[in-house]
């Protein structure tokens, strides 16, 4: 299957055993002194065992001082590292896999409380808006010093057995800094013209030549578009016009590849796509810099589907596919393809779990996906017993808690039967796939029945979980995943207005209003999202939001992603707004901060106020089974990954 993807790829003297690319990307599983922690030996080693042709680390720190992005990530800065590196590098290899480590500097986007409050070293003093950090302007004797901190981590990279080394001028970081006009001011020979702006990452081009020998690989990533226009900057930045220049200059350099992205902080959702962004959708910039330069191609571009990235290659789009996320939600994604099990794969829905708990405040943990909660675990994995004997495991309801725990019990040998009242599985997830751009959740879907139902699991549709049905079957044990159901105002439970309806009723299709007056009460992600489908639809949208700011709870890039959808739209926002009384057509809200209170005429009122637990009466069938556990939103009201680690977990503590 997919010749093309899997056939070898040359990069300088690197042999890769197939086009597949596990691009870097941070999750902050290394040791708090930078040295390459078991987690991380776990985590790439599972990638290599995938099948990934060529595996890239996260970006690794080259200075002590200022070079680091979060308190958990590998370091290259002293010769301390290396036999982290170098047990990192025998671990990948072991399954044929070669091993690219990634060295840069954060630049102006990184957090000077993580660095020992120092400022930021940039080409110019201009604070990045993303992250606020106070910034400063690097001397000569300082990019001088710099620059040698790069050739020395590049040598330890080669030392420690690595296979390449990709130097990091993409996504706003240093080097990407000094590339770009709009980052870079400086009047000096490291500023100005392009020749003058390239400078730096020349001169650590030659550094890592002279110091590694002339047929170690050097990658370069490089973002060939900052796509300022995002983010509403006038100024003018990387354009792919000047990349395509850049990459040919590149070449001259004697690198040995380039690897394609986009983006900087100010514009991250085009470096790190949430779910609206298509598969493909920047693909023209790996094309256009493929057809000016005669070194090999890497292309990133939301790449999930082996069939398009074999046909990128096929086309000679790119040389090699690149893709992160895609690769933490499924480490074996390149043998399920190579092996024709496409319909195996667990694609990313860029949800930006993993973005979220990477940047969350907590740490130690590292970072999430919600799909995979193996991810970052993959030792603990390793140990699953498969000691169900066939014994059966009700389980009540399919949403992704049900579904997963049923994977699971499938996987360690037991026999679960889902009980799902209604005609087809997937529970909150059939409602979370109905706004515009959110096709992706269909994936999950059609992944966890291709593990349970395809494989043999019974999933009795349109049969409720009682204790009656259940018992005909006498389980081993009982799984409660029977969902929530929306929250609704005490002082509107009993009034029965049709015109008053919930977020669930719009999303599956009971009541769609059309070319309406519509007020949304709650600006959640579901609220969020709701008002998308509705002004999709003709409908003037008002939405309500208790909280002083809409969007309370959302991590920053889903807000950012949601509202350039809902804004050109038309629809208004209303933060501060309590909810007080309804009438049939009118709704009185009032406003938290001074306690007036406001009218609102509509059509429909849509409530998307949150979800509480379905109510099921947990003794009854504590009485009648030995074992029953509650899981997913019945358990407690959560996200994706809340309900898939539930039910995960359930299934993998369940004694035979």
């Amino acid at each position: 299957m997919f010749e093309h993807l899997f056939q070898e790829g040359q990069i300088g003297q690197m042999t890769v055993p197939n086009r597949v690319v596990f691009t870097a990307m941070g999750n902050a599983f290394a040791n708090t002194d930078g040295t390459v922690s078991e987690k991380d030996l776990y985590f790439y080693g599972e990638r290599a065992k995938g099948g990934v042709g060529l595996i890239t680390t996260e970006c690794t720190v080259v200075d002590e001082n200022t070079g680091r992005g979060n308190g958990q990530q590998i370091a290259v800065y002293d010769d301390a590292f290396l036999p982290g590196l170098k047990a990192l590098a025998d671990q990948v290899h072991q399954y044929g896999s070669k091993l690219s480590v990634q060295i840069y500097h954060p630049g102006r986007q990184g957090i000077s409380a993580v660095n020992g409050g120092n400022p930021m070293p940039a080409p110019s003093e201009i604070e990045c808006k993303a992250v606020h950090q106070p910034t400063h302007a690097m001397t000569i004797e300082e990019i001088d010093g710099m620059i040698e901190k790069f050739i020395e981590a590049a040598s330890r990279v080669k030392k420690a057995g690595a296979d390449a080394v990709e130097v990091h001028c993409a996504h706003g970081y240093l080097l990407n800094e000094f590339l770009s006009p709009y980052t870079n001011k400086r009047t000096d020979q490291y500023g100005g013209s392009l020749e003058n702006r390239m400078r730096i990452v020349e001169k650590i081009i030659n550094g890592i030549r002279e110091k590694n020998g002339p047929d170690y690989p050097i990658i370069v990533r490089l973002s060939a578009d900052e796509f300022l226009e995002y983010a509403g900057v006038q100024e003018q930045g990387i354009t792919l016009e000047e990349s395509i220049e850049m990459a040919k200059r590149f070449e001259e350099m004697g690198i040995d590849a380039l690897n394609i992205s986009s983006g900087i902080y100010e514009t991250m959702n085009t470096a790190w796509e949430p779910s609206s962004f298509k598969q493909g959708w920047k693909i023209h910039l790996a094309r256009e810099i493929k057809k000016a330069v005669n070194i090999p191609v890497i292309g990133v571009s939301v790449l999930r589907d082996p069939e398009y990235a074999n046909d990128l290659i096929k086309e000679g789009l790119l040389d090699f596919a690149g893709s992160a996320r895609q690769h933490y939600a499924d480490p074996h994604w390149s043998n399920k393809a190579k092996e024709g099990k496409t319909e195996e794969i667990r694609k990313c829905i860029s949800c930006m779990r993993c973005m979220e708990t990477l940047m969350a405040a907590d740490g130690g943990k590292g970072t999430e996906c919600s799909i995979n909660i193996e991810a970052g675990r993959e030792k603990e994995a390793q140990g699953i017993q498969e000691n169900g004997e066939g014994k059966t495991v009700a389980v009540v309801g399919s949403g992704p808690a049900g579904l997963e725990a049923a994977r699971m019990l499938k996987k360690r040998g037991f026999d679960p039967v889902i009980f799902e009242k209604e005609t087809q599985a997937g529970g909150q997830l059939q409602l979370a796939n109905k706004p515009p751009e959110k096709e992706k959740i269909n994936w999950l879907i059609d992944y966890l029945l291709s593990q349970t139902q395809h494989k043999g699991v019974a999933i009795r549709y349109g049969e409720e979980g009682s204790v009656e049905n259940i018992q005909r079957i006498n389980p081993h044990a009982v799984f409660l995943a029977n969902g929530s159901k929306p929250v609704v105002p005490k002082f509107l439970d009993s009034r029965g207005y049709d015109t008053v309806i919930t977020a669930a009723d719009v999303l599956s299709g009971r009541t769609v209003p059309e070319k309406k007056k519509v007020c949304v009460v709650g600006s959640g992600m579901t609220g969020m999202e709701t008002a998308h489908f509705l002004a999709d639809r003709g409908n003037k949208v008002q939405l309500f939001e208790m909280a002083d700011e809409i969007g309370p709870g959302l991590f920053f890039q889903n807000l950012i992603d949601i509202m350039k959808h809902v804004m050109p739209l038309g629809v208004e926002l209303y933060p501060r707004q309590k909810l007080v009384h309804v009438e049939e057509n009118k709704a009185t809200f009032e406003n938290t901060k001074d306690g007036v209170c406001q009218e609102f005429e509509f059509d429909y009122l849509v409530l998307s106020m949150g979800n509480r637990p379905n109510e099921v009466d947990l003794q009854e069938y504590k009485e009648a089974f030995q074992t029953v556990v509650s899981i997913g939103d019945g358990n407690k009201v959560g996200k994706i990954r809340d309900a898939m680690e539930d039910g995960y977990r359930a299934a993998m503590q369940l004694e035979p």
